[in-house]
């Protein structure tokens, strides 16, 4: 995809500074579209990694942990054991980018600091001196709270669990550049509705129209619904294939290498009947002269199942064949003191499936024409119901299985307070700096 002026900017910005960039933005800002231009075409030595399996599996790059081969949970000031080809790895990147940054949290972002300023012989300086970028959006996703004595000290140590507040933001300033023009939806109203959400300042008008809307009846051919609790998924899934005539026919993985259970892409048995309801889960890359077919997040439903499964998307039959996710891995070369991104491992499967229901967590990046937003008995995490709302293309396609409430709109106080000081030196994506 072409670059937008704002994410030109940024891209340009990363290429020809050392600054340490924090970019995030509304959901269907192009977040994800510049990160993967970024991975593409830059000239640095670019490593990119995420807090989980899955992150790292769709940016192409490794998790923190496998990266920097720290230990799971709390690493507080313990010793930091690093093997030579860690140390040598760490010594050649220019450029460290994290994404779903919003999941790291402070204890981790502190070790990752640490981590390179002990490789590269360089203690004084922040990262080692190595550049870093985060991609991510504090009012979407939140690091998973510690217990016991990690939460203890994280209480004691930090200001908060979050990553800007990792104590190494306190000797290298961490600028914020937001994107602002939003892809995925273009009525202005529904924005500002959104926009109230994630702030967590939803009117009495904002919330009637939202409400008035979702009240409509949803049409039988069945919108997706995004449900807050895993047991709501399985359950209508479940109940939604069972009604279905006909026998099922299940798909099951192939897997080589150490892949990683918590990773899988995609249903190790993928269990599915004609007239499934299904949802793409990559993008389409061999739709040749046709151009792409479906991309991730497309609905569609299953006419035929053979050797591979027949899909019709918006009255066109597509055939749907097995794909490869990779799982990569870096390392150093001695010969060209260079780093190399290679394949430890693979999944092959059927890149769909089930969708009469999904978890609002996994339909982060995806876009919906049509959903039902069920929360259950209430919201339960910061974020959540903006992440669901955000799915939709516009206030058209929006169902509710029950009215929003006041107590659904939750916003963590520690993201409203670094965001509200941030604003106050916050550059929109392409502004110059002292303008």
């Amino acid at each position: 995809m072409k670059l937008t002026a704002q994410q030109q900017a940024v891209f340009d910005r990363i290429e020809s500074t050392r600054d340490h960039l924090f970019i995030t933005g509304r959901a269907g800002a192009g977040k994800s579209t510049l990160l993967n231009h970024l991975s593409w075409h830059t000239e640095k030595q670019l490593v990119i990694a995420a807090p989980t399996g899955v992150a790292a599996l769709n940016v192409g790059g490794q998790t923190i942990h496998s990266l920097f081969r720290l230990p799971v949970g709390l690493i507080a000031d313990h010793e930091i054991e690093q093997p030579d080809n860690v140390r040598k790895l760490l010594n050649t990147i220019d450029t460290l980018v994290i994404d779903e940054v919003s999941m790291v949290n402070a204890d981790l972002m502190d070790a990752m600091d640490r981590s390179l300023r002990q490789a590269r012989a360089r203690r004084a300086e922040p990262f080692g001196g190595v550049q870093v970028i985060l991609f991510g959006d504090p009012y979407q996703l939140a690091p998973v709270p510690g217990r016991g004595d990690e939460k203890a000290y994280i209480e004691d140590t930090y200001r908060s669990f979050w990553f800007f507040d990792a104590k190494v933001w306190r000797e290298t300033p961490l600028e914020i550049v937001e994107l602002t023009q939003i892809h995925r939806q273009s009525d202005d109203a529904f924005k500002y509705m959104l926009e109230s959400v994630r702030h967590g300042m939803v009117t009495a008008e904002v919330a009637k129209a939202l409400n008035d809307a979702g009240a409509r009846t949803p049409p039988e051919d069945g919108p997706i619904t995004l449900a807050a609790r895993n047991d709501s998924v399985t359950r209508i899934n479940r109940e939604s294939l069972a009604r279905l005539p006909g026998r099922s026919m299940t798909a099951r993985a192939e897997v080589n290498g150490e892949f990683g259970e918590s990773a899988y892409p995609a249903d190790e048995a993928l269990e599915l009947k004609v007239g499934a309801q299904v949802m793409f889960l990559r993008n389409d890359t061999g739709g040749g002269l046709d151009g792409q077919r479906w991309v991730n997040g497309t609905i569609g439903t299953v006419v035929k199942i053979d050797g591979n499964v027949h899909v019709d998307v918006d009255g066109n039959v597509v055939e749907v064949e097995p794909v490869t996710w990779e799982k990569h891995r870096y390392s150093y070369v001695a010969s060209t003191k260079e780093l190399r991104k290679g394949i430890v491992a693979d999944f092959t499967q059927f890149p769909l499936r089930l969708a009469w229901a999904i978890t609002i967590h996994k339909s982060q990046g995806k876009s919906y024409e049509q959903a039902i937003i069920d929360l259950g008995s209430r919201a339960f995490s910061p974020g959540q119901v903006y992440v669901a709302l955000s799915r939709l293309t516009s206030l058209d396609g929006l169902y509710l299985s029950r009215p929003l409430r006041p107590s659904d709109i939750i916003v963590d106080a520690d993201v409203q307070r670094f965001m509200a000081g941030a604003r106050q030196g916050l550059l929109e994506a392409g502004e110059p700096a002292g303008e």
